[in-house]
């Protein structure tokens, strides 16, 4: 059983295209959760999607105890995470529920009005796709990578100490090194979008 949780943080602007793709998933989320990490602009979407459980925080608690307060609140023994400006392919829960390694990563199609620079940096690695480009993940991590609820929660989240936090590379090196398993779907599943409000501007 899967559980996603959406995160947001200035993106209320964007949140319900990635809501209504985790809802028209092929294969449903056991568990959908959303957290607004206190930018007080997601409060019109409880009333659009009863569905999901939402969590409207009143202050900012950062990223590390954002993230950390809510993967303490999964039940189910898998979960992922997604930035509420990016969405999900419509196949994603269900290529991504038939591997049965701890961490499961995946593809990543960059798109938004500013793709352009994440490219700049990081084209050894990205391909144009479409019009957007193809970020190969092979076996490496990133924000939205599947994983095993129970082994997360026994290692944590936490900041990597440089510009910034980078706590999915963090939770990536903590969970191997507790003897993850990890397993790759070379796929493009992860539509992240680059665009003039993100939270990590380079």
């Amino acid at each position: 059983m899967i559980t996603v949780v959406i995160a947001s943080y200035r993106y209320g602007h964007l949140a319900a295209h990635c809501i209504e793709s985790v809802l028209a998933q092929s294969k449903a989320a056991e568990r959908i959760m959303f957290v607004d990490d206190g930018a007080g602009d997601c409060s019109h979407l409880p009333a659009i999607y009863p569905q999901v459980d939402f969590i409207l925080r009143e202050k900012n608690m950062g990223t590390v105890a954002n993230f950390s307060d809510m993967l303490n609140r999964v039940t189910t023994n898998k979960c992922m995470f997604i930035g509420a400006d990016n969405w999900m392919r419509a196949d994603t829960i269900e290529l991504l529920s038939k591997e049965t390694a701890d961490i499961v990563t995946y593809d990543i199609i960059v798109t938004g009005d500013l793709k352009d620079k994440l490219y700049a940096r990081h084209y050894g690695e990205m391909k144009p796709h479409q019009g957007d480009y193809y970020w190969s993940r092979y076996m490496k991590h990133h924000g939205s990578m599947l994983y095993n609820a129970n082994i997360a929660k026994s290692v944590g989240y936490a900041a990597s100490g440089g510009h910034n936090s980078e706590e999915d590379l963090v939770l990536w090196e903590r969970m191997k090194g507790a003897g993850a398993t990890v397993s790759h779907v070379s796929e493009g599943l992860l539509y992240y979008r680059r665009h003039r409000e993100n939270f990590i501007k380079e």
